[in-house]
């Protein structure tokens, strides 16, 4: 496992001042239904929805597969405003 070094430089603008909003998207389910056989085959769910309330852990489980939130393919959409 590589490790790698992360640099952080802080720094204060008086002239601008910016905010990132960042929108998670979670899409279409990628879980391999046929690995365990060697194949591939896929359920054709097209987006994830919450089998529960925000905070609970049906909150993390699809309502239309029943699969994990993070076999479904993960959209982030950043803005700077």
């Amino acid at each position: 496992m590589k490790k790698r070094q992360v640099v952080m430089k802080s720094g204060r603008s008086s002239t601008t001042s910016s905010s990132t909003i960042r929108n998670v998207r979670y899409g279409e389910c990628q879980k391999n239904h046929a690995a365990n056989i060697g194949g591939y085959a896929v359920d054709g769910c097209r987006e994830f929805m919450a089998s529960g309330a925000e905070g609970t852990t049906g909150a993390l489980t699809c309502a239309a597969c029943g699969c994990h939130r993070n076999f479904h393919r993960k959209e982030v959409n950043t803005e700077v405003v």
